[in-house]
């Protein structure tokens, strides 16, 4: 709470004795009620601000009598003294106020989503943890000779391995039938002859 926010509540901002009552939402005014029981109306769209007085307080209905000549009318009669209805009877006589008592499980039902959540996470956890293995497994060459089997990685390319490996890009293409040094993916097994050595 601020400093100065007493400063915005009715028993500040307005005169001695004057109340808030309403509003009516059609104008956009405030009603007021003064210690003598005049109406006043604030103006259009302000909380406060000069007021004026009105003729006309706004009407209340009063249902309270509309409902006791219907229930005299049918025979039900307010018992109590201070106006208050009776609760309904059932077939034993016992009271009915109209008020389920609610189930014991609400708080379970009301746990149940966030508890959802929790596995949903866990789950995508554990198969994220459990999913370091690669789906593709490189694939298996078997290479004649002294060849010696190698599997590309990303930047790989003939001329790269051919300088690697001390021999030419032929030597490469001469062990591996049909190998397009074009087109070469990461995780594609060759056969690379053995390096030459001086």
């Amino acid at each position: 709470m601020g400093r100065w926010t007493q400063y915005d509540e009715d028993s500040h901002r307005l005169p001695e004795g004057m109340k808030r009552v309403g509003y009516d939402s059609d104008t956009g005014r405030y009603q007021f009620r003064d210690a003598d029981g005049s109406l006043w109306e604030g103006p259009q769209g302000a909380e406060f601000g000069e007021m004026r007085r009105v003729g006309s307080a706004p009407v209340v209905i009063d249902d309270r009598a509309q409902d006791e000549d219907e229930e005299a009318e049918i025979g039900v009669v307010s018992t109590r003294p201070d106006g208050y209805r009776p609760l309904a009877t059932d077939v034993n006589g016992g009271t009915y106020s109209g008020h389920v008592t609610a189930r014991t499980d609400s708080a379970y039902r009301v746990m149940l989503p966030f508890f959802l959540i929790v596995a949903v996470v866990l789950l995508l956890v554990f198969r994220l943890v459990h999913s370091s293995t690669p789906a593709n497994p490189p694939e298996s060459i078997h290479c004649s000779g002294t060849n010696e089997p190698y599997h590309i990685v990303r930047g790989d390319t003939c001329w790269a391995l051919s300088q690697i490996r001390d021999c030419t890009v032929q030597d490469i293409l001469d062990v591996n039938q049909g190998l397009d040094c074009e087109t070469l993916i990461p995780g594609q097994a060759v056969c690379l002859p053995p390096p030459h050595r001086a």
